[in-house]
């Protein structure tokens, strides 16, 4: 029998479900692989194995005594949050040491969804400071890194929950996504990912987030795993949510499908870009495989108003804005934490309004383009996944870096980002559903080299067909 963290999500759950397996012995299982490889990945901040083992001897006890009990869908399922999500009773970091790091006194909306559903936390994931970055380094703990090659980064901001799935250090994750979160690092770590439309997990989206930008999904090693957390995750009134759930739904044959192909940004008028090799290798293999199931590939020529960059930049960072920082502790910001911080709150209210009222537009208008195909097919990401460092310009090897040491190019980190994925953040602003899959990798076969990954957007309450073609596809 394979290990534990070698079995499907759903394999563990139903090992769980009959009693084949106790909560405390899967969540003694997982903690041992986060002591042993966390030192190296650096996928988490906080480990809570003592409250971890006492969630899990409660759930083995609850089902002792109710045998013939319904059990919640994800009874004793060892599961990890994002340190930018409030577990009662742990410190939430936010990636920050400008933040006072106090126990939260409660429990986030999706922390007490998933505890609902029967999950054992095990602790919090690394993340960029405030969830800002597409990579997950921070003043406060060892960067989070990819599990198939230590030196480059595992993405973010979701990036510490990917390493620690990709490295079998969790069955599954909840990732939030705002520009990219959740398919950022599933992409790099050769995961599949899945963001939700707007409003189909409500208890993912953000407060003080002006363009309802951010959304909860599952990070998991395949469509059948992921669609288990979706099941947990969508409300269940959701739009598009199929009868029987999202499990029950992934193994049907999706219908032939009309796929537009497009390497069209919104980002680059500002930043442009060329895609590596790698990226475009990933979208030929991807369309080669969606032409194979049977389905009508074309190229789609993309209009994208010029105006997004500024637009989007400006709602992105209004939060960060009004986060409550002492005067005296802004100095132990990041520097584009800092730099941004700085103009959104030079930024006038008009000017936020002006910019929400664009993206209103900009979503209107191209989810009118999209809606000439089913799907719209892209590459994940522009480059391979980029060395720790990388993007700070502080690829020096070290695990912390000083404040004294940090590079101060705020700007430079920002649009390496956006040239690292320039394909993400519009289908937030959209609301639209999106979905990667790790079809290829640089050495030429699975588990050699870097993964690489394309990305399929579908319009609203496609959430089930996407993860229908990733199965399909056999991911």
């Amino acid at each position: 029998m394979p290990e534990l963290h070698e079995l499907p999500a759903v394999a563990l759950r139903d090992l769980l479900r009959k009693g084949q397996v106790s909560a405390a012995e899967a969540a003694a299982h997982f903690l041992a692989r986060i002591e042993q490889q966390n030192p190296l990945l650096g996928a988490f901040i906080t480990v809570t194995a003592e409250q971890a083992m006492a969630d899990a001897r409660t759930a083995d006890s609850a089902r002792s005594h109710n045998p013939s009990g319904e059990l919640p869908l994800l009874h004793g399922m060892p599961l990890a949050f994002k340190d930018l999500t409030d577990v009662a009773g742990v410190v939430t970091t936010h990636g920050s040491a400008a933040l006072d790091h106090k126990p939260a006194p409660a429990d986030g909306p999706l922390v007490a969804l998933l505890k609902e559903a029967g999950v054992t936390p095990l602790g919090k994931t690394q993340v960029p400071e405030f969830g800002l970055t597409a990579y997950s380094e921070n003043r406060i703990a060892p960067p989070s890194r990819n599990p198939h090659a230590l030196s480059r980064s595992s993405g973010g901001s979701s990036g510490g929950s990917a390493a620690a799935v990709a490295a079998g250090l969790l069955p599954f994750a909840p990732g939030t996504d705002g520009g990219g979160s959740v398919r950022i690092p599933a992409a790099a770590c050769g995961l599949v990912g899945l963001k939700p439309g707007r409003g189909v997990v409500p208890a993912g989206e953000s407060v003080g987030d002006p363009a309802r930008l951010v959304v909860a999904g599952p990070i998991a090693r395949d469509s059948v795993d992921a669609a288990l957390m979706m099941d947990a995750l969508a409300a269940p009134d959701a739009a598009g949510r199929p009868d029987g759930g999202y499990l029950a739904a992934v193994g049907q044959e999706p219908p032939r499908l009309r796929i537009g192909i497009s390497l069209d940004s919104p980002w680059s008028g500002t930043f442009p870009f060329i895609p590596e090799q790698d990226a475009l290798d990933a979208l030929r293999v991807g369309g080669d495989l969606l032409e194979h199931a049977g389905h009508a590939l074309s190229d789609a020529s993309i209009r994208y108003d010029n105006r997004y960059p500024d637009a989007f930049t400006s709602a992105w960072t209004a939060a960060v804005g009004a986060a409550r920082i002492s005067p005296h502790r802004e100095a132990l910001l990041a520097p584009l934490t800092r730099t941004f911080r700085r103009r959104a709150q030079q930024r006038s209210p008009a000017k936020l309004a002006e910019s929400l009222a664009f993206l209103r537009q900009f979503q209107h208008d191209t989810v009118a383009q999209y809606a000439q195909w089913d799907l719209m097919l892209m590459p994940s990401l522009a480059q391979a996944p980029r060395p720790v460092g990388w993007f700070t310009g502080a690829m020096h090897g070290t695990d912390r870096w000083p404040a004294a040491q940090w590079p101060g190019d705020a700007d430079g980190d920002y649009r390496r980002q956006c040239e690292y994925a320039p394909w993400s953040s519009m289908v937030n602003v959209c609301g639209l559903p999106a979905i990667t899959i790790p079809v290829h990798w640089t050495g030429g076969a699975p588990g050699l080299g870097l993964p690489m990954g394309i990305q399929l957007v579908g319009p609203p309450g496609s959430e089930s067909l996407l993860l229908q073609v990733a199965r399909q596809l056999g991911f």
